[in-house]
């Protein structure tokens, strides 16, 4: 069992598509590189209800998370298939008023003593990124960029899973391969 984690890498993005019918399909993962940090904040609120002086109901609703995913530079792929740019025949990007983000699900890894734990999180959405650099000096300065990112529950009211040290090295290979499906049929 895992008991520090220390690295970063390995973030993959899969586009979702929506059926007429409703059923989604993820795409093959397309690897984002240069993958620098992520953090994510829980989102969602807690609810407390107080009867006979005293707490008498608690729950928390799960809505994902809100966070950031850092990259040493957005490769274009992800602006055209995710954020909407398009490309002309001068291959110029474009962003137009009308664009607008697909859904996509995320693949990442973290190091930790043990070994990785592999991600995926299934119902993301990224905004613009801000557009910033600055001189160079003396001396060189990597400029890095932040895609804010939303992750909410699918269809099936999944946010995310998650590997383990005893995860059948037949799912952790194939982690990129394609987006994990779950086989509901969980171990207590």
């Amino acid at each position: 069992m895992p008991k520090v984690k220390f690295g970063f890498k390995n973030a993959y993005y899969s586009k979702i598509t929506t059926g007429t019918n409703g059923t989604i399909t993820y795409a093959t993962p397309v690897k984002l590189r240069g993958a620098v940090s992520m953090s994510l904040s829980p989102a969602g609120n807690e609810v407390e209800f107080y009867a006979d002086d005293g707490l008498f109901f608690s729950d928390s609703a799960n809505n994902g998370y809100n966070g950031t995913l850092e990259l040493a530079m957005i490769h274009e792929d992800f602006l055209k298939d995710i954020l909407g740019e398009v490309e002309d025949t001068n291959h110029v990007l474009q962003e137009k008023v009308t664009t607008t983000a697909s859904p996509f699900a995320l693949l990442c890894e973290f190091t930790t003593d043990d070994g990785v734990k592999k991600f995926c999180f299934y119902n993301c959405t990224a905004s613009r990124p801000e557009l910033a650099s600055k001189t160079q000096g003396e001396s060189k300065e990597v400029q890095t960029e932040t895609l804010n990112l939303k992750i909410r529950p699918n269809v099936d009211g999944l946010v995310k899973v998650s590997t383990k040290p005893d995860t059948p090295s037949t799912v952790t290979d194939a982690w990129y391969e394609s987006v994990y499906t779950p086989t509901n049929t969980p171990t207590i």
